[in-house]
């Protein structure tokens, strides 16, 4: 599922990088500037450590960057030499208006002024609400999102898939997942078991070539959640093989009390709901194709920085 910042909005970087700059007259480093709004936004640990879900980077230093960007392209800002940032004239006259923060209208009043300047010749006005939307997020946070929202909805998909099949596909696709994820030399190293009499085991890994060390696996197709007595049973088919090492797969969930179980014999076993099932399919390509690779451009601001 997305993830929610917890971030103060865009429109509260406006105004701290304006408060800074304003301290600034001289003007200061973007560095610098990325660098104060933890502590002129009283940021919390967490939030000075949020990071992009896909994308590695610190989350309030892109709404920095983009805040610069976009004040900039209002005339509230300007960069008179590589590097350096300065206040406007126009900057400090809206900061005096405005000296506690932006309301929800001046900023977007504000955003409206940057697409205007930055719009390509021919562009339409009904874009412009979509753009005043998004303005508590950056770019990279709408890409971001953009991408959580694609696998939300393959991974939906694909638990409709596996619903759909015959419960054997399951533990097929099970193994194949686990191969995939590196559990077994060569597909001959995995076993489907699967049958009647299999004391709770669907599966078997053979995780060196002669066959001494394994990992049993179980798969539920399940539509309900798996409670601690479905795990306690598979502890107890471990046990019974003188086990040590065991995966419980379902596509549905785990109740609290399975998992309170599972981690208090962590060492022997391992749960993998419907959710981080979906996950690392799409990770590692197991019913999954990537049909698109995005080559994202970024400024190299060691480049033109450098003294």
């Amino acid at each position: 599922m997305a993830r929610t910042s917890t971030l103060p909005p865009q429109s509260a970087f406006f105004h701290a990088i304006l408060r800074h700059l304003v301290a600034h007259p001289e003007g200061d480093r973007r560095q610098n500037i990325h660098e104060a709004m933890p502590d002129l936004l009283q940021m919390t640990q967490a939030q000075r450590t949020e990071r992009l879900a896909n994308l590695p980077h610190l989350r309030y230093r892109h709404r920095s960057g983009f805040g610069l960007s976009m004040l900039k392209a209002a005339g509230y800002v300007d960069n008179p030499a590589p590097g350096t940032w300065q206040i406007t004239n126009r900057g400090r006259e809206l900061l005096t208006l405005h000296p506690d923060g932006f309301d929800d209208e001046t900023a977007r009043h504000l955003i409206r002024e940057s697409r205007k300047a930055t719009r390509v010749e021919g562009a339409h006005d009904d874009a412009d609400e979509s753009a005043v939307s998004a303005l508590q997020q950056t770019p990279d946070e709408r890409i971001d999102a953009a991408m959580q929202e694609i696998q939300r909805a393959v991974s939906e998909d694909l638990l409709k898939r596996i619903s759909d099949s015959p419960p054997v596909f399951f533990e097929e696709l099970v193994l194949d997942l686990l191969h995939a994820l590196g559990y077994g030399a060569t597909e001959d190293d995995l076993e489907r078991v699967g049958a009647a009499g299999d004391g709770g085991i669907d599966g078997v890994i053979s995780l060196d070539r002669l066959g001494f060390e394994k990992v049993y696996v179980q798969a539920k197709r399940w539509q309900g959640s798996v409670g601690r007595p479905e795990v306690q049973a598979f502890f107890g088919a471990l046990a019974g093989r003188r086990a040590r090492k065991g995966v419980f797969i379902t596509m549905s969930a785990f109740t609290r009390e399975a998992r309170d179980f599972a981690s208090q014999v962590a060492e022997s076993i391992v749960l993998i709901d419907g959710a981080r099932l979906t996950s690392l399919m799409i990770e590692h390509g197991v019913g999954v194709t990537h049909y698109r690779v995005l080559r994202l451009p970024r400024v190299d601001g060691d480049y033109f920085d450098a003294d």
